[in-house]
């Protein structure tokens, strides 16, 4: 096994799983137990992706396409959350 990819958090980690096994990379998200500790540990680095070596590199790609990712344009929400409009 090897770790690929430390998303920001839970939410990031959950979305890449089932992005990755959907494209059939069995992937297994490291630290999550340990979310509960912030602020007892370093805020960085407690989550982790891992795959098998085999599927390591295919993982790191399809996780690079979706960090290049952008909305289509016109596909942009109207408004944004949080963003007062006068």
């Amino acid at each position: 096994m090897q770790r690929i990819y430390e998303p920001e958090n839970l939410m990031e980690a959950e979305l890449l799983l089932g992005m990755l096994a959907s494209e059939g990379v069995t992937a297994t998200l490291q630290g999550r137990d340990l979310i509960g500790g912030t602020g007892e540990l370093p805020a960085l680095g407690l989550l982790g992706l891992a795959v098998a070596d085999d599927h390591a590199r295919y993982a790191r790609e399809l996780i690079d396409a979706y960090n290049a990712a952008s909305p289509f344009e016109g596909d942009e929400p109207d408004s944004y959350p949080d963003v007062l409009e006068c």
